[in-house]
């Protein structure tokens, strides 16, 4: 099994008897969204208000430990049962069964939050466990907003209306799939970058470039974004309709805790994606004047297979084939052999990126060894720049930017007189016929006059140089 023709996957028996060994595990990812029922159940059983701060307790405590226990698990659906497995819907539903959870989970804490005579560490404590079911319920978001069915793009925005993150949509599937492992990408952390460095870069960054999108896509319309089909605009009012109509029921005095457990959740968010990449860096590719990022590969990604938390957070620690494949679903997600692999799990990692010189002291060794000692080749905090470069004896080639490679292989110019496109990637496809009026492009739009920068709007790894002329005029 490949990624682009290079990649290997850990291989796996290929036993027609095969199954998949986590079927019913899998039925854990409905455990988090009830945290807040086992938050209020506790309190009133017996009083102790520690039962409020569940979440953290959970996610940060006992989830790591559940990962030592259990250990890892790099087996892989073998290749002749992947379109089956993703076709089981059972898988599928287990992801739309969250969402029910989570929201009822959400309105009993906003209740007993303004209605229970409680001190303010317990409203604190409970709005802060709701913030950790709003950041693994970004994980769900993230499933369902990566896949081309309307209905589960829309769940993935009413998933994200609880932590106010709605342009994440946007921006994770447009921006960052784009731009991952580079200086340009603001959901990609750079070697010396603390979290609380990283955190204002890519909150902001992301907003920013989620709107930019958007505006770009309605420019081709020849029209201004203030618009309810604005993915960033809709996404923001769904939350903004869900804390009115909880604020006009429950009264302002939840507003504190509403932006707590927001605040949280999206923080959550952001330091999973402050693991994910750490560092790595796609290096510049083509001749000269032409130059472009090398596609992406498994080594791009930071990769953990602890049992506990993939089944939480449904396989996202197999990120390397998420970005290979981003529409592909979670049960068929794949470990690669060479991806670099943290040293636990992603729930296990949380609180060391919390604590940077801890962070820096495990993880810019494993960077370094990554690049094989090369430092000139990882993603580095541009203040942090000539510090690193003198501590590991490198002369620096060109500040902020990859060091240009040759190449292999070169991307083929695309025949512009065909009358259909294919992403060879997800098999997402351009007739100029029927154009695409979601991206601007009206019917009879000719391939040529489609953008060089525009990438595929499916999977977003395939940008216009990739795709491949399928029938012609």
């Amino acid at each position: 099994m490949t990624i682009d023709g290079k990649s290997a996957a850990v291989s796996t028996s290929q036993d027609d008897q095969w199954r998949d060994r986590k079927r019913y595990l899998w039925l854990l990812g409905l455990f988090v969204p009830t945290l807040a029922f086992v938050a209020v159940g506790g309190y009133a059983l017996t009083g102790w208000g520690v039962w409020m701060w569940t979440g953290p307790i959970v996610i940060l405590g006992i989830v790591p430990l559940v990962d030592l226990v259990t250990g890892v698990d790099r087996s892989n659906p073998p290749d002749d049962v992947i379109a089956a497995l993703e076709a089981d819907r059972y898988y599928r539903w287990i992801t739309f069964a969250v969402l029910p959870i989570q929201y009822a989970g959400f309105v009993l804490a906003m209740y007993v939050i303004a209605r229970w005579d409680l001190s303010i560490v317990d409203k604190v404590g409970l709005s802060v466990t709701m913030g950790f079911v709003a950041g693994i319920g970004i994980s769900t978001a993230h499933e369902l907003g990566h896949k081309r069915d309307s209905v589960e793009r829309w769940m993935s925005k009413i998933a994200l209306a609880q932590s106010a993150y709605g342009h994440f949509y946007v921006e994770h599937n447009r921006g960052h799939h784009v731009r991952v492992a580079t200086p340009e990408d603001p959901a990609s952390s750079r070697m010396g970058e603390g979290f609380y460095a990283f955190w204002p870069r890519t909150v902001v960054g992301s907003a920013r470039s989620a709107w930019r999108i958007e505006k770009r896509r309605y420019a081709r319309h020849g029209q201004h974004p203030f618009r309810l089909g604005n993915d960033v605009l809709n996404a923001w009012l769904l939350s903004a309709l869900l804390w009115i109509v909880l604020i006009a029921w429950l009264g302002v005095q939840i507003v504190p805790y509403l932006v707590l457990q927001a605040f949280v959740g999206f923080t959550l968010l952001e330091i999973i994606n402050y693991l994910e990449h750490y560092g790595m860096l796609r290096q510049r590719v083509g001749a000269p004047g032409s130059e472009r990022y090398e596609r992406v590969e498994p080594s791009h990604s930071w990769n953990a297979n602890q049992i506990a938390t993939n089944v939480l957070i449904y396989h996202l620690q197999r990120h390397s084939d998420h970005h290979a494949n981003p529409t592909r679903r979670y049960q068929a997600l794949r470990d690669y052999a060479e991806a670099p692999q943290l040293p636990t799990g992603y729930a296990g990692m949380l609180l060391v990126a919390l604590l940077p010189p801890l962070w820096f002291r495990m993880m810019d060794p494993r960077v370094l060894a990554h690049y094989d000692g090369d430092v000139t080749r990882a993603n580095i905090a541009p203040r942090k720049r000539d510090r690193l470069l003198a501590r590991h004896g490198a002369a620096d080639p060109a500040p902020q930017q990859a060091p240009l490679v040759r190449a292999s292989p070169t991307v083929a110019t695309v025949n512009e007189t065909a009358s259909v496109y294919g992403c060879p990637g997800c098999g997402y496809v351009y007739d100029v016929s029927v154009g695409d009026s979601r991206e601007g492009f009206p019917a009879g739009t000719p391939w040529a006059a489609v953008p060089d920068d525009w990438c595929c709007p499916d999977c977003g790894v395939r940008d216009k140089a990739e795709f491949v002329a399928a029938s012609t005029r």
